[in-house]
């Protein structure tokens, strides 16, 4: 998620055409309060390990700090274990965004790398983290997440 966005209507219509068409990915619309607030996708999917990389974002800035990520994430790391079959999901994320490394941390990612002057954001290169989960960390964690996340109205019970 650290590219830079297309800089057109069109190049956004040809990035998703080409998303929609690419057995190797799937994403998912996050929404807040009924209306569009982000995206969360998996990549590598026909990978023969069983791992694919996850990304996602809450573009929605009155989404943001309420919650919407965390539960965006349970229900991603539902589908990418329990009905896709993964065992693993990692994901990388820019070195200074603490608040995107704090969220992934809660939902039970662990550290797996730092990758020096990795990523090109806003015309400087950035350091990246790697961060993952396993299956069963997940499955460990799952209904104290969905608890929560339950209790706070964010999810169905």
């Amino acid at each position: 998620m650290s590219d830079q966005p297309p800089e057109t209507e069109a190049a956004s219509a040809l990035w998703l055409e080409a998303f929609l068409a690419d057995p190797d990915r799937r994403g998912w619309i996050i929404t807040h309060n009924g209306a569009p607030a982000g995206f969360l996708m998996l990549s590598g999917l026909t990978n023969c390990n069983r791992r694919a990389e996850w990304g996602w974002y809450i573009g929605d800035p009155d989404a943001r700090g309420r919650g919407v990520g965390r539960a965006a994430q349970a229900l991603g790391l539902d589908k990418a274990f329990d009905d896709l079959g993964l065992e693993k999901v990692w994901a990388e994320v820019l070195a200074d965004n603490e608040a995107a490394l704090k969220a992934q941390g809660t939902a039970g990612f662990r550290r797996e790398g730092y990758l020096r002057g990795h990523a090109l954001k806003d015309g400087a290169f950035r350091d990246v983290v790697l961060l993952a989960i396993l299956a069963d960390e997940w499955r460990t964690r799952r209904a104290a997440v969905r608890k929560s996340l339950a209790g706070s109205h964010l999810i169905a019970a």
